[in-house]
C-alpha cells in the first residue's frame, strides 16, 4: 500500500523550472513536495548550458518574461552559493556582412523598446570586447544583461532553498481525480502524494504528464548537442553567437540547424553549442552536428581551431509549436498547473516562471500578463512530425 502524504501542491520535475516554482510557492506560504523519476537536473537541465539571455529574444511575451527572469536571477544571486557560478557576463552577436548587421539593428530596436540594454559596436570595436575574435566581421551588439549560470547547481540550490520534500527516483503513474474531475494529487510506485494542486514541471516529458490528467499539451523533444574543451584561459569573455543563431531559436524545422554560441566558463574550458533537431528521444551521438559546431565555433575564434575537445553532451528541449512555455492553471482540470515547453531558454525563464505559478496557486497578482501562456491556447498549426517522433 503506498504511502500517503498531503503537501499543499506537488511538483513533477526536479529541473531548475521545478525547482524556481518550488522556491516561489515555498515562499508564498505553501507546503511543497517535489517528485522526479530521476535525480535532481537529470534531464534537459542537466544538459543545459545554463543560458540566461535576453538578447535572442523579440520584443514579446518571452522576453518580457525573459525580463524579469533577468531581475529575478540577479536577486537569487545574492542569496544562492557560490556554486551556481551566476555570471553577468554579459552576450555579443555578430553579424558575418552588412545585411546581417541591418537586421540586427531592426531586431535591436524593437528589443530596446522593450526595455533590453543593446549597443552596437562597429567592426572596428569588436577586439575591445573580444580579442579573440576573427577578423573581417561586419559588426555586432552587446547586451549587458545576458548572464550565465551553472545548471545543476541552480537547480540543486533552489530546491534546497526552497525546503520543499523530494521524492527522486519515483516516476508518477498517475494524476489523481476526484468525481468532479479536480485534481487531487498523484501517485508513485511507493506513495500517494495526496494535494489539491499538481504542476507539470516535467520538461520534455510534459505532454506525458498532461496525459495523465486527460489533456493535450504538444510538447515535443527538440535535440542539442554541446561541446566542451580542455581548459584554457579565459580567451571568451562573453557569451558569443552569430546571428543567425536567433534565426535557429524561432525556427520550427525539423532538420538540422547549428549556429556556434561560444563562451568561456568559471572553470575553464569553453562550451560550444548549440544544435537543434527534432528526432524524437533518440540518443544517438551525431558527428554531422559536432563537426558544424567545431567548425562554426573555429570560424568565430580562430585560436580555437587547435584546441582539445574533451568531452560532447547532448540533451532534449521541450518544443512547443508557437514557442511559447506553457505556464499557469489548466482551465481543463480544476487543479493542474503547467509549467513547461520553454525549449532551450527554461533555466533563463525559469525564476519568472516560477513566480508566475506561485501566483496562480495563491491568486496573487500576477508579475506579468499571463494570458499569452495559457495552457489551453491554440497552439497553431503543427510541424509536420518527423518519422522519429512518431516512433516516439
Amino acid at each position: 500500500m503506498p504511502k500517503r502524504h498531503s503537501p499543499d501542491v506537488v511538483i513533477i520535475g526536479a529541473g531548475v523550472v521545478g525547482a524556481a516554482c518550488a522556491y516561489y510557492a515555498t515562499r508564498s506560504g505553501l507546503t511543497v513536495a517535489v517528485v522526479d523519476r530521476g535525480p535532481v537536473a537529470g534531464g534537459t537541465t542537466g544538459a543545459g548550458e545554463g543560458n540566461l539571455l535576453v538578447s535572442d529574444k523579440e520584443a514579446g511575451p518571452e522576453l518580457d518574461l525573459a525580463l524579469l527572469s533577468t531581475r529575478l536571477w540577479r536577486e537569487l544571486s545574492a542569496t544562492l552559493p557560490p556554486e551556481t557560478e551566476y555570471e553577468p557576463k554579459g552576450g555579443l552577436v555578430v553579424a558575418p556582412d552588412e545585411p546581417a548587421l541591418k537586421a540586427l539593428r531592426t531586431f535591436a530596436e524593437g528589443q530596446r523598446a522593450a526595455g533590453v540594454d543593446a549597443a552596437e559596436i562597429p567592426a572596428d570595436r569588436l577586439a575591445d570586447l573580444e580579442p579573440h575574435l576573427a577578423p573581417g566581421l561586419a559588426g555586432g551588439f552587446h547586451y549587458p544583461q545576458d548572464a550565465q549560470v551553472q545548471p545543476a547547481q541552480a537547480a540543486a540550490r533552489l530546491l534546497a532553498a526552497s525546503g520543499a520534500a523530494l521524492h527522486l527516483g519515483e516516476e508518477v503513474t498517475a494524476i489523481l481525480r476526484d468525481p468532479a474531475g479536480a485534481v487531487r494529487g498523484v501517485r508513485t510506485a511507493r506513495r500517494e502524494l495526496l494535494a489539491p494542486a499538481v504542476v507539470n514541471a516535467a520538461g520534455t516529458w510534459g505532454g506525458e504528464a498532461a496525459r495523465l490528467a486527460g489533456v493535450h499539451l504538444p510538447v515535443l523533444p527538440r535535440r542539442g548537442f554541446v561541446l566542451v574543451t580542455e581548459p584554457l584561459p579565459r580567451i571568451v569573455r562573453h557569451k558569443v553567437y552569430a546571428a543567425d543563431y536567433i534565426a535557429d531559436v524561432a525556427s520550427g524545422s525539423a532538420a538540422l540547424q547549428s549556429s556556434a554560441v561560444v563562451e568561456g566558463t568559471p572553470g575553464g574550458p569553453v562550451l560550444i553549442g548549440a544544435t537543434r533537431e527534432r528526432v524524437g528521444f533518440d540518443r544517438t551521438l551525431s558527428t554531422e552536428a559536432l563537426r558544424r559546431l567545431a567548425a562554426q565555433a573555429a570560424a568565430l575564434f580562430p585560436v580555437l581551431a587547435d584546441v582539445q575537445v574533451l568531452r560532447a553532451y547532448h540533451g532534449f528541449r521541450p518544443y512547443l509549436p508557437d514557442h511559447l512555455p506553457a505556464i499557469g492553471a489548466d482551465p481543463r482540470v480544476p487543479g493542474l498547473h503547467h509549467a513547461c515547453g520553454h525549449e532551450g531558454a527554461g533555466i533563463g525563464l525559469a525564476p519568472a516562471t516560477g513566480l508566475l505559478v506561485a501566483a496562480a496557486l495563491t491568486g496573487a497578482a500576477p508579475p506579468l500578463d499571463p494570458a499569452p501562456f495559457r495552457p489551453e491556447r491554440d497552439f497553431g498549426p503543427a510541424d509536420p512530425i518527423p518519422p522519429q517522433e512518431q516512433q516516439s
